[in-house]
Formats: C-alpha cells, structure tokens, sequence
C-alpha cells in the first residue's frame, strides 16, 4: 500500500501570534510559548507538527511584507525582496504541545529551541539568540506545514530515530500515540543536560545516546540503530535531525534491512556545515554581544 509522505494542514495561511513567555528548560534548551494574535486559526494535528516561524530580527515592521505564500516558491522569492534588515528570519519549527483554549485562558503553543552558542557573547545565531532574547508581546509569524510522521503508516509500533533537533518532534509523537503503542525511540544528545524527558506510552522504550564532543552528529544513532532488534510485525519507522542521520535511517532500514519504504518517515532537519539562510543584517546582529 503506497502512503503519501506528509500530511498537508486544512489550510496554510501566514497566522500572527505573539510571544506570551518563554522558560530556560536545560543550558541549551529554552521553551518559548506563542498565543494571542490569531491562535484561533491554527488548528492542531498533534505528532511532529511542524511550521515556518517568521522572527522579527529587523523589528516588526518587516512581518508585515511577509508574502501571504512565503513557503511557496514565488512567495519565497517575494519574501527574499524584502530589504536587508528588515527581511525577518524564516526557521522550521516543531509544535511541541498545544494547549486549546479554556474559559481561563487563550489556545497556547510551546516551542522548544535548541540553543547554539550565546546571546550574550555573540556567538548565537539569529533564531538561537532571538529565543534567547525574546520579551512577551513580540509579534512572530507562522505557515503549518502539516506532519512528516503519517500516522496512516500505523501508530501501535513505532521506531523513532534523532538527534536533539528532532526532540521535540519526537516528544509531539509519542504523546499523540496511542496508550498501547509499543516501539523503541533512540535519541542522539550532546549533554545529560540535553536528554528532556517527555510523556510516551508505558511500552515505549527510550534509549538516550550522549554524544562525547568530536563526534559527528547522528553517528552513535545509527550505529545503535544498526545493533536495535527489529519488530517482527509491520512497524512505522521515523528517522529525523541532521540530513545524514534522517536518510541513514532511511538508507538502513529500507536499503540493508529489509523494511519496506512505505512504512518509513524521515526529515533532515539541518546539514552539517551548511548555515541555515539569513540577511546580512541579521548575521551582524546575532554576533554583536549583549550589553
């Protein structure tokens, strides 16, 4: 049975939202939580939902030129054409969790950043620092973009593959998973510090792998991918984080292993040396020290 590879929202319309608050979790995690604006037109999915975020780098006034097809290719060029410094910053995020309104309080989502270097010694870069650095009030723009895990490719046994950048996908998972889901989830984390745990269904196995410093991103993953039991039954496999990690899974299970590629899902999230695009300016900003 073929299955389509992600799973499109109802509908894809630039959002504005606001910053509410944001919370330290670990030295290299901070959760920042977005409402207000027009939280009223997200509707949530559950799993690795994930979105373009719009970060105002140049102040707000640039969020307001941002192209109502942003995602697209035209739209994209469009939102290229805004000026140098004023161009807001365009990053891939995951919803971590969505809390729905109640008569006490506005529909909330929390989004987890990894944090690369510092604000405060301008080693950050523009979205790491921008988490950093937020202030509750701050406008930000979002496009949902849907999922990557189809949960039409079964949800009572998962295997779940990444590094820290795909935590928060994999967290959104397995809290959208059925109570009797069963499977392993083999995460790759730089620090003890980094492992954030995350509500799963008791028969979900994580298996947290430290990675020592040198060590190149996804390797210890699939070498303990590589040493993982399979299921003997039909399981939906999911690999995501640095690209070489996300198509290794693929590569292994489908290529070496044996699995079929209808029951795997992957992402590369990001490329080992390769920058994610960013305006001069806001490159500029992100290496000035805070004061």
């Amino acid at each position: 049975m073929a299955y389509s590879k992600m799973v499109k929202p109802a509908s894809a319309e630039l959002i504005h939202l606001t910053v509410l608050r944001t919370q330290r979790l670990a030295p290299h995690w901070i959760r920042v939580t977005l409402g207000g604006g027009e939280i009223g037109g997200f509707t949530p999915m559950g799993y690795d939902q994930w979105f373009r975020l719009f970060l105002p780098i140049g102040g707000e006034a640039g969020l307001e030129r941002v192209p109502a097809k942003a995602n697209k290719a035209l739209g994209y060029l469009k939102f290229l054409r805004i000026p140098d410094g004023e161009r807001p910053v365009m990053r891939n995020y995951t919803v971590r969790a969505y809390r729905p309104a109640t008569p006490e309080s506005d529909a909330e989502i929390d989004v987890d950043f990894v944090l690369h270097g510092s604000a405060a010694d301008g080693t950050a870069g523009p979205a790491s620092r921008w988490a950093e650095t937020c202030r509750p009030g701050e406008s930000v723009l979002i496009i949902d973009e849907g999922l990557t895990f189809n949960p039409e490719r079964g949800t009572d046994r998962v295997l779940l593959v990444g590094d820290e950048t795909a935590l928060p996908a994999i967290a959104g998972i397995s809290a959208s998973l059925p109570a009797s889901a069963t499977g392993t989830a083999i995460i790759e984390v730089p620090s003890d510090e980094d492992a954030l745990e995350f509500p799963r269904p008791p028969g979900l196995e994580v298996v947290w792998i430290i990675r020592p410093h040198g060590t190149a991103p996804g390797e210890l993953a699939l070498a303990t991918l590589r040493d993982t039991d399979l299921p003997s039954v039909p399981f939906h496999a999911y690999g995501a984080g640095e690209q070489a990690l996300a198509s290794g899974v693929r590569k292994q299970l489908v290529g070496e292993r044996g699995v079929d590629k209808g029951q795997v899902s992957f992402c590369g999230y990001w490329k080992i040396g390769a920058a994610s695009p960013a305006s001069k300016a806001a490159r500029e900003q992100a290496a000035e020290p805070l004061a």
